[in-house]
Formats: structure tokens, sequence, C-alpha cells
């Protein structure tokens, strides 16, 4: 069954509703007509009705004869999270992408973006003309932050409340549909960011129904979601038709999961791995690729290894271990939980492993941390510099290129996106976006504001940031955030964006980086040079980096397998902004005998980069 209001054609509407501790359900219709109509239960503790209704008629359920609420499934929200939900017509929309079947998920090359900030609009619609440029980028696939109704206009989307409604600020239903579609016809896929862990405080009226959440388990953000508690058969259901409904309805390409590490399941079965068997089957019914991909912190590779391994069969997660390993390289910071990095080895180890702790020593969690993960594919991680957590939740939202010079930012986007991982990049950061990305919210109840604000301001004691944090709740926040597109082919930030598009074409033309081998990666670390190397090889493909994290030049001496050796990228090169480059162009090797070594001179904050020729 479909849960909420499911529009029929002909003018009628099937309403359904869990709600097993009612005793009473009804369908109250505010607009165009008031009217109340009862639903019947149906077992399980569903109640369900068909009545006449049109898209557009708004109404509540009214619960016990008592009290009126929206509709936990509510798909739009236009009086915001406090009004009524309605009904709309999923047929509405005419797709224009019947040939889209998706794209491997080894060829995604992901921008995560935020909708309100992306362009001055704040729109799905406005997001539109902007495409092409990411397009020519070497963008694959968009990821946005959520898009779930949340309290006012602008929000980071975590404080969502309604999980099947799209944010009506945004463009709603219409828009969204609008732009997945646009993204298909560019041969982009789209990616979308839910929250399984938690609803907002605001407009949860989840809450008042008894069942949906359990005092069991706790997380950051009050009492968990029930997922294996009493009645909790219901609230799984709730969830896993949310995953279906926005590859179906939305034509969405992959899910990211919010902090799955907060999603407590102590079942037989786990919820992740419930919600992956329903995309995997939802994929083979319509003959596109579907992903799910989890943000974790717990170095687990159960989330990614299959169900007869004993997984939870997910397609990808997040690896913060690689951004916290080359962030500490970059800056030198080393309070919070950059106290866990910050040696040349740990970037080496992400590389080589992914995972840079497992089951090693964590002196930020003072305790045991992580499990290996040799039999996951490198391909089932992403990697990153920057994204919304890691700029937002400083204190001043500050992106990389406030806290580094133009240098170590090239060097930065080249470590991410030689990677052999999927690569991400954070809205803006192709041209060196100087805009912060502050935390925001537009709640309406003040003492919620104020706790948010007492929040903020405990978390970033623990980084020890002295000062006062911006207001979230003002707009001048929010606007301070939003991206400075029309910078991106100016002087320097042009030349980065340039850089940016050589990575990503060069990384798209070599299989060792779209189909990699763990066997086939080496990665050395030189601590006291600085320097770090790596080497991809598949067959007859060979790539050989070098990424100088010195402040000075470093005379390095390598040794490279048999074969000519072609420098295909050096960021020192003064096409990229850089000072020069005194590196040859060419490396022969002996064919036989002993391999001779070579010294290069790299610059400071330089890398270079060699393809075998022959």
């Amino acid at each position: 069954m479909q849960l909420g209001s499911h529009y029929l054609g002909d003018r009628q509407c099937q309403f359904t509703l869990w709600a097993p501790l009612l005793q009473q359900v009804a369908v109250h219709i505010t607009a165009p007509t008031p009217q109340l109509i009862p639903l019947q239960p149906i077992g399980r503790g569903y109640w369900q009705g068909t009545i006449a209704a049109e898209p557009g008629t708004q109404y509540f359920y009214q619960l016990d004869g008592e009290v009126d609420r929206p509709d936990p499934a509510s798909q739009l929200q236009p009086l915001g999270v406090h009004g009524a939900s309605e009904v709309v017509d999923p047929a509405a929309y005419g797709w224009g992408d019947r040939d889209w079947t998706g794209l491997p998920w080894k060829q995604y090359v992901i921008y995560e973006l935020h909708v309100g900030t992306f362009t001055p609009e704040g729109t799905f619609e406005a997001m539109i003309p902007r495409l092409a440029e990411l397009k020519a980028l070497g963008i694959t696939a968009i990821e946005l932050m959520p898009v779930c109704q949340f309290p006012g206009t602008r929000n980071w989307g975590y404080d969502g409340v309604y999980p099947y409604a799209v944010q009506h600020s945004y463009g709603g239903v219409a828009g969204l549909k609008q732009l997945v579609d646009a993204c298909h016809q560019q041969g982009m896929a789209v990616i979308l960011d839910v929250v399984y862990n938690h609803l907002g405080p605001e407009g949860n009226y989840l809450w008042g129904l008894g069942t949906y959440f359990t005092e069991r388990y706790k997380t950051p953000w009050g009492s968990a979601v029930n997922y294996d508690d009493a009645y909790s058969d219901g609230v799984r259901e709730y969830f896993v038709q949310n995953v279906r409904y926005w590859f179906e309805q939305f034509h969405i390409d992959a899910l990211r999961l919010d902090a799955v590490h907060a999603i407590y399941d102590f079942g037989a079965k786990h919820i992740l791995q419930e919600m992956a068997e329903a995309t995997a089957q939802l994929a083979q019914q319509q003959g596109r690729s579907l992903y799910l991909i989890a943000e974790s912190d717990l170095n687990d590779p159960r989330l990614l290894r299959a169900g007869d391994q004993g997984g939870y069969g997910l397609d990808a997660q997040w690896n913060d271990d690689f951004h916290h390993a080359l962030h500490t390289l970059l800056t030198g910071e080393n309070q919070g939980y950059y106290e866990d990095y910050g040696a040349l080895h740990h970037l080496a180890k992400a590389y080589q492993e992914n995972f840079v702790y497992t089951w090693n020593y964590s002196p930020h969690r003072k305790r045991l941390h992580g499990a290996p993960a040799p039999d996951c594919s490198p391909s089932q991680f992403v990697v990153f510099s920057q994204n919304h957590d890691q700029v937002g939740n400083r204190m001043e939202g500050d992106r990389l290129c406030r806290l580094v010079d133009f240098e170590s930012q090239k060097l930065a986007a080249a470590a991410v996106l030689l990677s052999p991982s999927i690569p991400m990049l954070f809205m803006g950061e192709e041209y060196g976006e100087k805009s912060p990305f502050l935390f925001f919210i537009d709640h309406g109840d003040a003492n919620l504001v104020e706790a948010v604000r007492s929040g903020r301001k405990a978390e970033f004691a623990a980084f020890h940031a002295a000062g006062e944090p911006p207001d979230p709740q003002s707009v001048e926040t929010f606007e301070r955030s939003q991206l400075h597109w029309d910078d991106r082919h100016q002087g320097q930030s042009g030349r980065l964006w340039s850089f940016y598009q050589s990575l990503i074409q060069f990384r798209s033309n070599h299989s060792v980086f779209l189909n990699p081998n763990r066997a086939n990666i080496e990665a050395i670390a030189l601590e006291s040079e600085k320097v770090l190397k790596l080497r991809l090889w598949q067959q007859n493909e060979q790539i050989f980096c070098l990424f100088n994290f010195s402040t000075t030049a470093t005379p390095i001496k390598v040794t490279l397998p048999p074969g000519t050796w072609k420098i295909a990228l050096n960021s020192a090169d003064p096409i990229w902004g850089g000072s020069g480059a005194n590196i040859p162009e060419i490396i022969p090797t002996e064919r036989s005998g002993a391999v001779p070594q070579q010294e290069l001179n790299l610059y400071p904050k330089a890398v270079v980069v060699y393809q075998r020729m022959s």
C-alpha cells in the first residue's frame, strides 16, 4: 500500500495512515470545501479510505476526534510544517528521461550543493541553467543536501520533519522533478541526501503518534527512530517505502543516508539491509542503476559487504578518514578529532586501505576504532577535501581557500581527483569560492532558536574556537553563504577552475581510476621530505603521482618501472598559476637490468603526475 494521499485519478484519492495506537482517524479536508471523512481500520495498525478529492486539496488527519495533524507521509506542505498537507498528482509531470538508465557508479564525479545557496533565487528551477557549466567541468552527478520540508525557508535540511514532502520554497514536487529531468538530459545523475536517523524538532508531529520513536536509544538529536522496538514494523515500512518513493516518483539515482551510525537496529535483519534489498529489487525491475551511500564514522566494512557475507549491502560510504588525513596535512590543525591525524602515513594508508583506523588506537576516542576492509573496492568509498559538514561546522564556515594558499588548494584538488575512490567536490571549491558556508535556520519557536544558538557554542568549545559564532537564525548568516558564481572564470579562480577540469578529464581517461584494483595501488609516505608517492597500475597502464606537502622545494629520488614516462600534469606550471617547473618532461628508464634512480626537484606544495607511454 502507498502511505499518505494517493491520487487515483477521476477525482478519487486514497488516504492511508499507520497509527496503531489510535481509536479513530478521519480526513479533515480544509480546502476547497471543508468536510470530515472517517477512515477505516484495515489491520496491523493501518487506516485507509478512498474519497472524492482532487490534486490541490488540502487536508489534515483528525486523530481520535480531538486534534488535527498534517499527514506524516505528506508530499507537499504549501503552508509550512504546521499547515495542511496537499494532495499531489504523481502523473502531472511529463518526464523526458525515458531513455535514462543511470550511470555506472565508478563513473561518478560528485558535486555536493545546497539548493538555497547555490543560486540567488534558491530554487530547483534556478539551478537548471548552471548544469551545463557543471557538465563542462566534468561533473557526472550532483548531490542535493536534504530537500524534505523543514521549518521556514532557510535550513541545511537536516531539520526536516516530512520525509516525503519536497521543500515548498525550493519549488516543491514539480520543481524537483524538473531539475532531475534536466540533469538526466545532460547525462548527469542526481543523488539526494536523506535523513533516517532523526527528524527535526519543530513540526515533528510523528512524536504524537507514539510509535515512531523509542527511548531505548539516544542520538545527538534526542530519542532514536524506532527500528527494532515494539510497533517497529510500521516504522520500517514507512522508511523503506520512502527509499522507493524517491527512486520511483522522482527518478533519483542514488540516496546518501545521513549518519547511519545513529540508526539503531539490533534485529536479525538491519533496516539498512532491508533498504538495500528494496533498492536492488527496484533497480532490477526498472532496468536502471540505483545506489545507496552511507555516511558513517564507524569505519565498519559491514555497511558495504553483501548480505550473504554478513553485511548490509550498501553500495558506498563517505570516507571521513581521507578528509581528516588530508586536511591536517594542509592546515596543521590538530584540535578535536583532527588530533588522530597529521602524519603523511595516515594519508598513504587512506589511499592504500581507505580506512586509516582499522582497529588501532584512536587518541581522540581513547579506544580502538575501525576495522580493515580489504575485500571492499576503493570505488566503494567517497573522498573529498571539503563538504557541508567540514566547512559549515567550523565556527566561521571557513572554506579551505580561507585556510590555505593557492598552491595548497591545487594540491588538495589533485589529492582527491587522483584517488582511486569516488571524488566529491563541495559547491564552489572548483574556483575557490570565498564566501563562507555557515549554519543557518529559520525556526518559529524562540526557545528552540536559543537552544540551537547555545548548542552551537558548546560544539565550538570542543574545538577551542574563540569568539561569538554567527547567529544561525539571522537571514544575514544565510545570505553570506550564497555562492559568488560569476567569479568562477576570473583571474586565479579561473585558473583553479581549469585545473579542476583538467584533473577530472585526466581521471575519466584512465582505467586505473575507473576500475581500481586494491592490489595495484602503492602509496608510500616519505615523512622527512613530506612527500607522498602514489602509483596506480592496470595491465599496460601506469600512473605515478608525487604530492609535495612541504613548504620548500624538495629534491626527491624516485625509481620507476621500466618504460618511457611522460609528464601529464604539474601544478607548478605557470598555466595553473604556478611559479615554474624544472621537472623533466620525459623520463626514460632501463628496460632490463638495474633500474636507476631519477632525482626530481619538486616545487613547494606541488603535485606532479607522470604516465607511462610505453
